[in-house]
């Protein structure tokens, strides 16, 4: 999302014209594909000149736009670098995984990367408390951001002015501006109007986000309860329908074919104890039946995910340098350039894994299944200060 509003910056259009199949991770070298509407491809290559950790190409002519969730599934090629365990560990944690899989859980990416989880802010949203939705927006974030975007939390904080605080940002483009902008045309007794000038994906993000905390809890619970093992009541899919599976079925089902419903309006929750645990974790948290299908209704809520799944391929790599690239990106190879000559008994080892995924799978939950450790964004920072040492 950041990439499109670069674009829509220097193109003079509105991001909306835009549209794309799913976001991608922010800390990644990754490709995907976009549309635009009503702009050559000439224009867009002469983009190319300006634009910095961005690269256009691929281009042809279609008749419709993308739309979120048309994508088959994502490729990733992950380095782990310094590993610290013998081949026989790694051997045995990756033929865990292959076998095994890993519960599908909603990667840290899908909170946040701030001090302020997004997921708060879809929590808000969801009980009309739009104060503290824009607060939590707005309030200043110590130690995480740079740059004028800090100053304008600040002013926010000290003025309540969403005027002044908006004449602070240089990009004017981002969430804040976008709510600051809404707060000035609006004023502060307008605050639904006001947040309706965030653009729609972004609106979504929050509410989609408290969903998958909610799915998260869900999942765990069911999982304690259960274990990894299909049960009579389960929700599996046939033919893209749920269905429950009945007790004379069961032991034609695993893990693999389970799937939770994601919390929402009109949604077919499993019979067993889990249709229980969504009331506990807060989706109806101060919210009548009525406000939740009206609510949910209006952001498009409800799908299902599976619970587990399983993949992949590996190798071990040797080198000698923390900082050489361990394999080559996609524009390495259409620029021709050749893979960095990596030392045969080198000092550091690294685990290259390749993989796809499908729609709505996080590879950090892969990782995460591999290493056992924290894969939020404070915990990998903590990480990556003490190798720079």
């Amino acid at each position: 999302m950041d990439a499109i509003n670069v674009l829509s910056k220097y193109l003079r259009v509105k991001p909306t014209i835009f549209s794309y199949m799913g976001t991608k991770d922010k800390r990644a070298i990754t490709v995907q594909k976009i549309a635009v509407l009503k702009i050559t491809a000439q224009r867009l290559a002469h983009l190319n000149k300006c634009l910095m950790n961005c690269k256009l190409g691929n281009f042809s002519y279609k008749n419709h736009p993308l739309k979120l969730g048309e994508l088959q599934g994502n490729h990733f090629t992950v380095g782990l670098r310094n590993i610290t365990g013998t081949d026989d560990e790694v051997q045995q944690a990756m033929h865990s995984l292959k076998e095994t899989g890993f519960i599908n859980y909603y990667g840290m990416q899908r909170f946040g990367t701030t001090a302020v989880p997004t997921f708060q802010v879809g929590r808000a949203i969801l009980q009309s408390n739009w104060n503290e939705a824009i607060d939590l927006i707005l309030k200043p974030r110590p130690g995480v951001e740079k740059g004028s975007l800090v100053k304008c939390r600040e002013e926010w904080a000290r003025t309540r002015d969403p005027a002044a605080a908006f004449k602070t940002l240089l990009e004017k483009r981002c969430v804040e501006g976008q709510l600051l902008w809404g707060l000035s045309k609006y004023g502060l007794k307008n605050i639904v109007s006001a947040f309706n000038m965030i653009t729609r994906n972004y609106r979504l993000m929050y509410i989609h986000s408290y969903q998958s905390y909610v799915w998260n809890n869900i999942v765990s619970q069911r999982i304690e309860e259960y274990g990894l093992r299909a049960v009579p009541g389960d929700l599996v899919l046939k033919g893209g329908t749920a269905v429950h599976i009945e007790e004379v079925d069961v032991d034609n089902y695993t893990i693999h074919d389970v799937v939770m419903p994601l919390p929402g309006f009109d949604v077919i929750y499993p019979k067993h104890k889990s249709k229980s645990f969504v009331p506990k974790y807060a989706l109806i948290e101060e919210l009548s039946g009525l406000q939740l299908y009206l609510k949910c209704k209006a952001f498009h809520c409800g799908s299902f995910f599976k619970i587990s799944l399983y993949f992949y391929k590996r190798e071990l790599i040797e080198y000698d340098d923390p900082k050489i690239p361990l394999f080559t990106t996609d524009l390495d190879k259409l620029e021709g350039k050749t893979p960095a000559a990596l030392a045969t008994g080198g000092k550091y080892k690294a685990l290259k894994m390749e993989f796809s995924l499908p729609p709505s799978a996080y590879a950090t939950m892969a990782i995460r299944e591999v290493l056992k450790v924290d894969t939020s964004i404070k915990s990998q920072s903590q990480l990556n200060t003490t190798w720079l040492r």
